[in-house]
């Protein structure tokens, strides 16, 4: 963690600025090793040029925010209490009574709270700090990828149980139910998203809502799934088929998973990331299906389930040893389904390396 504050601070000493204001849940466990959701009360860590970083939380989460090792000062403060009021007079017995140029995650700052930091620096202004956080957070260390492999062995194995749940006349609400069931007693006590399982026709939304639809044979069935581990994050999508298949939807599966291993064969250091959108989005669309795919290919992984970078195929940015991020093409008809094929995947000096490893075989159940 220290080394991780240390080059905030060096980019806060090379851009001038007096100090950050960071609040999100996600780069405050990033900085610190603290991973809470305070929900509307006021979390924020500030990061100075010179003095040592001070951490503001509920008075009832300073002891977990010590237990997680953060060694600086911790701000408590109660619920009938204003933070900003102890902010003011904590930075100030810092001797930070004026600043010019405060960096914010200007994504994630609400005008509230932007209105409130103003209210103590009244000239300064507001820069992104986003832009720096995401370049230190899209290269993940040694120890987050051996997080995240856990946690995509863990959504491995919640699809496992989603695939074993499967009969004719079962609900995705009851397969769902099944599928965060285990994982619970496996120790997770929440999931990276809302977890989907679609029946037929409901497959071919990319985003559908689970519901009491029943299953029949012929349907297609989608899973998309992940858990939160250690702060981390996986997500999966396998899709299998129930009872029997038409040459149509073997069709539709087989492109989608051809698509899916071009892109992962290209997935090498170096690699313009646009360019992994294209590669398998051509192959979509020479099948027939191009107007089927209307999502990018994937997107970063990490403390987010949605992360730094996006893998559309406008990202002119390229992949470096170390990246985390999904590879998810898909292809949805209304009246047939859907298919998509979705795995996490780690950047080596070699290329791919997939966390996720649910078999990707047409699997008729």
């Amino acid at each position: 963690m220290q080394q991780r504050l240390q080059q905030v601070i060096d980019w806060l000493k090379e851009n001038k600025q007096d100090f950050s204001f960071i609040h999100s849940t996600e780069n405050v466990f990033y900085l610190t090793g603290f991973y809470t959701n305070p929900h509307e009360r006021l979390l924020g860590l500030f990061v100075f040029p010179e003095a040592e970083p001070l951490l503001v939380c509920p008075a009832m989460e300073v002891n977990q925010a010590k237990s997680a090792g953060w060694e600086y000062e911790v701000l408590g403060y109660e619920d009938h209490e204003n933070p900003w009021e102890l902010l003011k007079e904590s930075l100030h017995k810092r001797n930070v009574t004026t600043a010019s140029t405060i960096a914010v995650e200007k994504e994630l700052l609400s005008y509230a709270r932007a209105e409130e930091l103003l209210k103590i620096y009244s000239t300064a202004t507001l820069v992104n700090a986003e832009e720096k956080l995401n370049e230190l957070r899209v290269v993940k260390e040694p120890l987050e990828i051996d997080v995240l492999k856990q946690a995509a062995e863990l959504a491995d194995y919640g699809v496992q149980v989603g695939v074993e749940a499967l009969q004719e006349g079962v609900t995705e609400m009851d397969v769902l139910a099944k599928i965060e069931y285990e994982l619970k007693r496996k120790g997770i006590r929440e999931m990276s998203f809302s977890t989907m399982v679609l029946f037929g026709e409901k497959s071919g939304e990319p985003h559908g809502n689970p519901g009491l639809r029943t299953l029949k044979k012929g349907d297609f069935v989608l899973f998309d799934l992940g858990v939160v581990l250690n702060g981390y994050c996986s997500d999966i999508t396998r899709t299998v088929a129930f009872g029997h298949v038409s040459d149509k939807q073997r069709e539709i599966y087989e492109t989608v998973k051809r698509a899916q291993q071009a892109a992962l064969d290209a997935s090498k250091p170096g690699t313009r990331i646009g360019d992994l959108d294209i590669i398998a989005r051509n192959i979509i669309t020479e099948a027939g299906y191009g107007h089927y795919f209307p999502h990018r290919l994937g997107h970063g992984l990490g403390i987010n389930v949605h992360e730094f970078p996006s893998m559309s195929k406008t990202n002119n940015d390229v992949l470096k040893e170390g990246m985390v991020y999904t590879i998810e093409p898909g292809i949805y008809i209304p009246e047939i389904g859907g298919v998509r094929i979705e795995d996490d995947v780690v950047i080596t000096k070699d290329g791919a390396k997939t966390l996720t490893n649910y078999p990707k075989e047409l699997q008729i159940i």
